[in-house]
């Protein structure tokens, strides 16, 4: 099952045709479903579209992953745990579409807790991270075990919070138009490719199948969701994809540094929202109007040029992850996130929204 044969473009075209049509239709049962979202009635300071739009962008990705776990995957408990995981997640997403994002942020965070548990619950869990100076981080001990069943307590704490970190920031990186479909497409894609390196490793097909799954989804999404946009993902959109990149980095043989240099923008903004909010005496899970895309969008930005610079980014990343070992991953890891950092700095201190974007300019 080579990704240039079977494992990767088939299983990505199927999700990516499933992931379209029924983006479709959403679109058009959008005023019949009740999850149009109207930025006059729904007046949130995160809020940057100015027209009617519908939600629901977790239920065509969601049946996009199931089309292709069904077809392509084969079966066994970690991927019905991890279609279980996607589905609490849709269906919480759809509940607060529906009901413009009232459920409590509270709620929110605790089911995607609850998504993580499932996937660790069934096997799916980091026994090790790479050591950039030589070795690795070893995470299966101690172990607690109750009868033939042990827990891993490191690793399955690790995982956990790995995960809940993911989806949120990736969550935290869907304020415009078609932003955050095109670097999930590239950091799974990217998945994708490191497996193919291993491709005698049997236990690496699932992984580059479950990449082109996830690819392919957020791929079909991507061109009702890009400038103007006429669907947004939603709860459950946004976070099915923190959740699937996820959860590739840990089954492709613990990626995660791999995974985090690929969405660097994601991290970096996200780490500094929270220090910025917690300084300010706010909760994190709170939104406000504080992310990259909203200080880029005060100096005139277009929602189209943002769009662009995250997935520009993610690409220059995801190059670098691929010609790099983990010893110089890391120090491009700091290197990048260095200046990242610089720059949220600056236009947390410097930026303000007096100078906003043309009507045409997304």
């Amino acid at each position: 099952m080579e990704m240039w044969g079977g494992g990767f473009w088939a299983p990505l075209i199927v999700a990516g045709v499933v992931s379209y049509l029924a983006s479709k239709l959403m679109v058009k049962w959008g005023d019949r479903l009740g999850i149009v979202d109207d930025p006059k009635k729904h007046k949130l300071p995160k809020v940057v579209h100015e027209y009617p739009v519908p939600r629901g962008g977790g239920i065509p990705i969601w049946a996009a992953l199931l089309a292709g776990i069904v077809i392509f995957l084969p079966t066994n408990g970690r991927v019905w745990g991890l279609a279980a995981a996607a589905t609490i997640l849709a269906i919480t997403g759809f509940l607060d579409d529906k009901y413009e994002e009232r459920i409590s942020p509270f709620v929110r965070l605790g089911v995607n807790i609850l998504a993580a548990l499932v996937v660790i619950g069934v096997g799916i869990g980091i026994a090790y991270i790479t050591n950039p100076w030589g070795g690795v981080f070893r995470l299966d001990i101690p172990q607690w075990c109750l009868g033939t069943h042990c827990i891993w307590i490191l690793a399955d704490i690790f995982a956990l919070v790995w995960l809940v970190w993911m989806q949120n920031i990736v969550g935290w990186s869907t304020g415009v138009d078609g932003q955050m479909p095109g670097f999930v497409v590239i950091a799974a894609v990217t998945i994708a490719v490191m497996g193919q390196r291993f491709s005698g490793d049997f236990s690496q097909w699932p992984v580059v199948t479950l990449a082109g799954i996830t690819a392919g989804a957020y791929l079909g999404f991507l061109p009702w969701n890009f400038y103007p946009q006429k669907i947004m993902p939603g709860y459950g959109g946004k976070s099915m994809a923190g959740f699937l990149l996820g959860v590739l980095a840990i089954m492709s043989g613990a990626k995660v540094g791999a995974m985090a240099l690929v969405l660097g923008v994601p991290f970096v903004d996200a780490f500094w929202v929270i220090i910025k909010r917690l300084r300010e005496g706010r909760l994190p899970v709170w939104g406000g109007r504080e992310h990259l895309h909203h200080y880029l969008l005060g100096l005139g930005w277009g929602k189209r040029r943002i769009a662009l610079f995250y997935w520009a980014m993610s690409l220059v990343f995801a190059l670098a992850a691929l010609q790099l070992n983990s010893r110089s991953k890391y120090f491009t890891m700091a290197a990048a996130a260095l200046v990242l950092t610089g720059a949220v700095l600056w236009l947390q201190k410097w930026s303000t929204y007096s100078k906003q974007p043309d009507r045409d300019s997304g």
